[in-house]
């Protein structure tokens, strides 16, 4: 059995990646998107499974259609990736299966964002439809804000900036809930918590370990299920009385999983990679 990686550069999760291939005698390749280069005419189907691990998504995409279409076996494959990468995306499929989320629109010029803004009312968050790590997340609590980041969006005129996805703030109790799926298994979860109301890990939240319950498992499963399955992190809001899922993470870091629970993350991504590789 052969597998390849797919990376942009070796993190503590590649790296804990890697040993977990070689502690189970299993040959790979490191391929660096900076460095691939695909010949769509000449496909390469020697490896049983490529693990994305890519930091970029169009990169991630590109490359996983490619493969796929290739008859190369991937985790995550092409259809979640594209699901995941794409909030707009996720939210429509997650809200047609019955997954509770913040309520969300999402609108495609200034004046139909404000619009849906005010007809949401205040607090809300304006975010990118893609990307990651809590980057151009911005909580809006009035109209001269909403007036102020529509503009700033319309100017700066990038692909991140051609829509407006727009979500009701949700005041959530200080954290969240990461909740690490792995095929039809919960493999660990934790809170993550902060004096901020962003409670990502890059925006130096801390990490507590979480008990998961029946009902954060059967949602986590049920949304991991939803948008296609595989290795996925699913973030989860509590408010007031319920559960909200707020996103889902097709390439998960699990750095502060790892040290917060000390469960084996990349032993148990290899053996379920190692069981897609197989059917």
């Amino acid at each position: 059995m052969k597998f390849g990686i797919l990376v942009s550069y070796v993190r503590f999760e590649e790296k804990k990646i890697f040993e977990a291939l070689q502690a189970r005698n299993i040959k790979f390749d490191k391929i660096y998107d900076n460095e691939i280069i695909l010949d769509y005419q000449r496909d390469n189907t020697s490896y049983d499974l490529i693990l994305d691990r890519s930091i970029s998504h169009t990169r991630s995409l590109q490359c996983l259609k490619i493969f796929n279409d290739w008859g190369i076996k991937t985790v995550n494959n092409w259809k979640v990736a594209n699901i995941c990468g794409d909030k707009s995306l996720t939210t429509s499929v997650l809200v047609s299966k019955g997954i509770p989320m913040p309520h969300t629109m999402i609108a495609y010029s200034p004046e139909s964002a404000l619009k849906a803004i005010e007809e949401m009312d205040y607090p809300v968050v304006l975010k990118p439809a893609i990307g990651s790590w809590g980057r151009l997340i911005s909580k809006v609590n009035d109209r001269e804000a909403a007036e102020g980041l529509v503009e700033h969006k319309k100017t700066l005129g990038t692909y991140h900036h051609s829509s407006f996805y727009i979500q009701k703030y949700i005041d959530k109790p200080g954290r969240d809930i990461r909740v690490l799926v792995i095929g039809d298994k919960i493999a660990t979860a934790i809170y993550r918590k902060s004096s901020h109301w962003l409670t990502n890990a890059s925006r130096g939240a801390t990490a507590e370990a979480f008990t998961v319950t029946s009902e954060i498992e059967e949602l986590s499963l049920k949304a991991a299920e939803a948008v296609g399955g595989g290795i996925l992190a699913v973030d989860i809001l509590e408010d007031k009385d319920k559960y909200l899922v707020i996103e889902i993470n097709y390439t998960p870091e699990f750095k502060l999983l790892h040290e917060t629970t000390g469960v084996d993350i990349a032993g148990m991504m290899v053996d379920y990679a190692m069981e897609v590789a197989k059917k």
